[in-house]
């Protein structure tokens, strides 16, 4: 499969060159790779098929493919030219010096569609100054907060971002009881973790926390009744943290009480949804479909996104090196337009964009957070995640 990527990314690239004439072909090139993983558990075949509401549907390669197209005549106008290259990393032990080798050989710039463990390897295999990393793909907080890097930016919106837009929107809508049903993987309880600390944060009151587990086992059989889980509490909403998306499926219309769903079934905390019809959005999902054969997703906008703002970054500052076009990234001086409304930059503190999140279920779009009526002192998109004051992310920004 790689080899197929590749010999596609250097056809797609050379027709570019010669679209764009002569002088695109003589333009400094800007050397862009995308990393992923040979069996990625998420990309499964099984699993994508599910097309479960806020998880991958495909490649995140996608979206960078679709970004390389529209950023093409902005980066030739500066003297640029983009040249996009796809690695696959047959283990997670390949992934570093898979990144390592793409730096020594001058690749400044590297989106990373890989699970978390693998973004931190990533990470620790290159120093400041040799190149960029961008993770589109892995939510975990740990990579925002202790496992932070001053080489790694994220585009694709933390847990707790996610978490804190659920809880904004429960607070609007005055929904202030909740019921909280996770399972017992670890991805279930770092999903729960961050819907209390977000449900703490914005008023939220649980009114019971139960476990549910599928199992063949027939005297496990009731920990997936959705009529025991749900009844003997009353509840405004009921939440449900599910890392895998298979039990969260079943929840909307099958609870004992008539209660609204949010999390990772009915209502969800997405970076993008294909029925977003403001800023841009029809357009560039009819770009993505027509191009990928499928609805965008948030991945797909998280590696879209960050090839627009490596190009953005290049194309304001040209000449002046990949030392000052990363560093204007990493400090959030560099401003981007993301098609979801207010310009988006990348939080100094733990190098996270921020940006809206939307707040919708599988045929649309309901609200977007930040909600009305939340504020912050300095930009409202920094109340979604870890703010400044209480960051857990210590490497240096500079």
């Amino acid at each position: 499969m790689t080899e197929r990527l590749r010999c596609c990314l250097s056809l797609v690239a050379a027709l570019g060159l010669l679209a764009g004439g002569a002088g695109a072909a003589h333009a400094d090139e800007v050397r862009l790779a995308v990393v992923l993983l040979a069996g990625d558990p998420r990309h499964e075949a099984r699993r994508l098929a599910q097309r479960y509401p806020g998880q991958p549907h495909g490649r995140a390669l996608d979206g960078a493919q679709v970004a390389a197209a529209e950023v093409r005549f902005a980066l030739e106008a500066a003297g640029k030219s983009l040249g996009l290259d796809a690695q696959e990393a047959r283990s997670e032990a390949e992934v570093g010096p898979m990144v390592a080798a793409l730096a020594r050989q001058g690749t400044r710039f590297i989106l990373l569609d890989l699970p978390a463990a693998a973004v931190r390897q990533a990470a620790a295999a290159v120093r400041p100054g040799e190149a960029l990393l961008f993770n589109v793909s892995a939510d975990d907080d740990d990579l925002r907060g202790v496992a932070c890097s001053p080489v790694l930016l994220h585009t694709l919106p933390s847990l707790r971002m996610r978490a804190d837009a659920l809880m904004q929107y429960l607070a609007l809508r005055k929904w202030r009881r909740a019921l909280l049903l996770s399972g017992p993987s670890a991805g279930d309880a770092a999903q729960r973790d961050a819907l209390v600390r977000s449900a703490r944060r914005f008023g939220i009151a649980w009114s019971a926390q139960r476990a549910f587990r599928l199992s063949n086992d027939p005297r496990e059989r009731d920990q997936a009744n959705l009529n025991l889980l749900t009844s003997g509490t009353d509840h405004d909403v009921v939440v449900v943290a599910d890392a895998d998306g298979e039990f969260a499926r079943g929840v909307p219309y099958a609870t004992q009480l008539p209660r609204p769903v949010v999390g990772a079934s009915g209502l969800g905390a997405q970076a993008w949804h294909w029925a977003w019809e403001r800023n841009g959005g029809p357009q560039l999902n009819r770009r993505f479909t027509r191009a990928a054969g499928r609805p965008m997703t948030g991945h797909d906008w998280a590696a879209w996104m960050a090839v627009k703002a490596i190009a953005e970054s290049v194309a304001r500052q040209p000449t002046a090196g990949f030392a000052a076009q990363a560093q204007a990234l990493v400090t959030g001086k560099v401003v981007m337009d993301g098609f979801k409304g207010p310009p988006l930059s990348f939080r100094p503190w733990d190098r996270q964009l921020r940006q809206p999140v939307m707040l919708a279920h599988p045929d649309g779009v309901v609200a977007v957070a930040p909600v009305e009526g939340v504020l912050h002192p300095k930009n409202n998109l920094d109340t979604l995640g870890a703010d400044e004051a209480d960051t857990a992310c210590r490497a240096p920004s500079s």
